[in-house]
């Protein structure tokens, strides 16, 4: 079982796992879609790989339900990943076995559990840094949506219709999330919770704003377009604010990020100059102790750094 051969062979398995990955499990589905309703000059995958990998994606789409499980369809509009629940958890899976095979045939059985595990948790915090940057673009874009929210009223549209306007002209996820706006009133849905809404997946108090001089305008009248105005000078006045927090917190932020890399670079480069130097923290029960307690430590000291340069205003 430790022959040479042995080991190519797990290698040349894992690859081959990664390549199916790759080429069907990642490219769209055309299961769910009618027959009658699909594109003749869209062509069908009836290979069977790709029968296996749509019968894996609905039987874990079973599996998770109309909830989605941890990788819902809100979390992953929020990080605008247009993938189905059920695709993105195949993935995860896959991933998690890839990894956990290469940890345990490349280091130990007890680095490869430690990776499967772990896998889950790091699609998360891919996740939540997509959903981290794409709020943060919509704040930028937050000023030039209200200067056309204000071009709108002054020519005579609704406010809706200058939603709309607005949500043709901008870029994502301004656009995606205005026309999700338009969408949602337009099929019953109650303006002002849709614009609540849009500022709550958005983490915004800017657009929150915006919302309540909506409403307040739609109960007592006026004009809309000046009350905007006033706003958009609000908001621009805290962004100036917060591009200066940020300067000054960038020193912060660059010295929490060497500080994470750092331990991490020596290990590896340690890993790569003497092996067995490194060989007892995976092989020793307490060098592989000593490495939860590191990974522990690593995490509580990563998130304090990071409470640390962020400031909330």
């Amino acid at each position: 079982m430790e022959s040479p051969a042995f080991f190519f062979l797990a290698i040349a398995l894992c690859v081959s796992a990664l390549i199916v990955l790759v080429a069907v499990v990642l490219k769209p589905r055309n299961g769910p879609i009618p027959v009658e309703r699909r594109r003749v000059d869209l062509p069908q995958d009836n290979s069977a790989v790709g029968r296996v990998s749509e019968s894996a994606v609905r039987l874990v789409d079973t599996a998770i339900g109309t909830s989605g499980g941890p990788f819902n369809r809100e979390v992953l509009y929020n990080a605008g990943v247009k993938q189905a629940p059920a695709d993105v958890t195949v993935v995860v899976v896959i991933a998690a076995v890839l990894l956990g095979g290469f940890g345990w045939l490349l280091i130990n059985p007890f680095i490869g559990i430690v990776l499967a595990i772990a896998t889950p948790f790091g699609a998360k915090l891919i996740l939540a840094v997509k959903t981290g940057k794409r709020r943060g673009k919509f704040e930028m874009q937050l000023t030039d949506t209200i200067q056309m929210l204000i071009g709108g009223l002054r020519v005579g549209h609704s406010i809706m219709r200058s939603l709309e306007a607005a949500a043709q002209e901008s870029q994502a996820p301004t656009s995606e999330e205005l026309a999700r706006i338009v969408n949602e009133v337009r099929i019953g849905k109650d303006p002002r919770q849709a614009l609540e809404d849009c500022a709550s997946r958005m983490d915004s108090e800017d657009f929150q704003w915006i919302g309540q001089a909506i409403q307040i305008n739609r109960e007592v009248g006026g004009d809309l377009a000046e009350v905007l105005e006033q706003v958009a000078g609000t908001i621009r006045e805290r962004s100036e604010i917060k591009g200066h927090v940020r300067a000054l917190s960038a020193e912060g932020k660059m010295s929490a990020v060497v500080l994470m890399i750092l331990p991490v670079a020596v290990g590896l480069f340690m890993s790569a100059l003497n092996p067995g130097y490194m060989r007892l923290f995976a092989e020793h029960p307490i060098g592989i102790a000593l490495v939860v307690v590191s990974a522990v430590l690593f995490a509580v000291g990563g998130f304090w750094m990071s409470r640390t340069v962020k400031i909330k205003f």
